[in-house]
């Protein structure tokens, strides 16, 4: 298991060191390359499954990974899909530091206040935007910008805006 993992590691450190990461090229090496690895694996995931109880560990991991293989060969197809979740676990890292502080905010609307602008941030920092810079703008633009274009304001429309404005 740990063998093919580190296989398909091995195929985007391939596509990082050619310069093709998020390319049709990077996805060809990943239907190349992955896609074999990721057959395999399936046949020894369906063999291995009745070898294990069912409520056990083993087995429960397995039917987990049976019962989201589609969604974890995903990024076969896209190529501007990662290998792994890495970025997604770092974000959510944070929530969880904060979590015990989030249950003392004072009101239920508060929390939920709380949590919307924390998933903002979050939104902005994974858009590779300054939260800081963001809000400041948006708090100025949403009084008087039109309903119909809210999801221009949203961080990577706005983003893509802003990029276009100083072009």
């Amino acid at each position: 298991m740990l063998d093919s993992i580190l296989a398909l590691y091995r195929v985007e450190h391939e596509a990082l060191q050619a310069g093709v990461v998020r390319t049709l090229a990077h996805r060809a090496l990943r239907q190349n390359k992955s896609r074999p690895v990721l057959e395999s694996l399936h046949t020894y995931l369906t063999e291995q499954k009745p070898l294990h109880l069912p409520k056990g560990p083993m087995g429960q991991a397995i039917a987990y990974a049976l019962n989201q293989w589609e969604t974890l060969c995903r990024f076969v197809d896209d190529e501007r899909l990662p290998l792994g979740n890495n970025r997604s676990e770092a974000a959510l890292r944070k929530a969880a530091l904060g979590r015990k502080n989030f249950l003392f905010v004072g009101h239920e609307a508060a929390g939920e206040n709380l949590a919307g602008l924390y998933a903002l941030v979050a939104t902005c920092e994974a858009n590779g935007i300054n939260p800081e810079t963001y809000l400041a703008d948006l708090l100025l633009r949403v009084q008087t910008h039109p309903n119909s274009r809210l999801d221009e304001l949203l961080p990577h429309e706005w983003k893509r805006l802003r990029a276009a404005d100083s072009s």
